[in-house]
Parts: C-alpha cells; structure tokens; sequence
C-alpha cells in the first residue's frame, strides 16, 4: 500500500441543495472509504451525523472525510449551504 505523500483539502461549497453532501458521499464511495452509499435523503450520509441534520436533510455544521488516492491525502469539507449557516461557512474556510 502506498502512503499518501501530498495533502489536498478541498472545500466543497454552493447554495442550498445543490447536492454538496451527495457529491461528498459518492466521492467517499467510489474511492473505498466508505463501503455502503448513504442518503441525505435517509439520513445515512458520513458528514451529516447531527440529528437536525438527519431530520432536516441540510447541513447545519461543517465536517471532514477524507480517502487516499494514489499518493495524495484529499480532506473534502463538506460545508451548510443554508444562508443561516454563513458563519459556519466563513469559519471552515
């Protein structure tokens, strides 16, 4: 196995439901971090762990999952996208 010798974070924002935690929920997936695909729909994504996330379907606080890919760290923070949660959006960045 190769470690991973360079990090990249990569900051995945946009508005409100523009599928910021399903593209960060496939990414995990498809590189094998994960081994079961979740939903925001189901409540079953990796960075939505809150319970008002679960039951509102949007990310309220910022979170970081990460997977190898060759010899490169990816970070990928997965942000809110809901005007309410701005801060949270500047503070991650």
């Amino acid at each position: 196995m190769t470690h991973p010798t360079h990090t990249i974070n990569l900051g995945i924002l946009a508005h409100v439901d523009a599928g910021k935690t399903s593209l960060t929920e496939r990414l995990l997936y498809e590189t094998g971090a994960i081994s079961a695909l979740g939903s925001v729909d189901d409540g079953t994504t990796r960075t939505d762990s809150m319970d008002i996330e679960r039951r509102r379907g949007i990310t309220v606080r910022t979170d970081v999952a990460g997977f190898a890919a060759a010899a490169v760290q990816v970070n990928l923070i997965d942000t809110p996208g809901h005007p309410d949660f701005i801060a949270e959006v500047e503070r991650s960045l």
